[in-house]
């Protein structure tokens, strides 16, 4: 009997992570001059993105639960 098992953990910088890093690059070398709002702006749209989506579910998972 085979008691290989593998496991593989899943982690590192995302999308959205990854443009940050770019943007504070880019900001800290004096390639682009916006204002440091702009240049985290991938963070905080990726949160409120996810916040919409929670809001959405839960009214969903309401107005379904209401109709029961």
């Amino acid at each position: 009997m085979n008691n290989n098992t593998t496991t593989t953990a899943r982690g590192g910088v995302g999308f959205f992570g990854l443009l940050t890093l770019v943007f504070i690059v880019l900001k800290l070398t004096g390639v682009i001059s916006w204002s440091w709002v702009w240049v985290l702006a991938p963070l905080w749209i990726s949160f409120l993105i996810s916040v919409v989506i929670i809001v959405v579910l839960l009214l969903v998972v309401w107005r379904f639960n209401k109709k029961l």
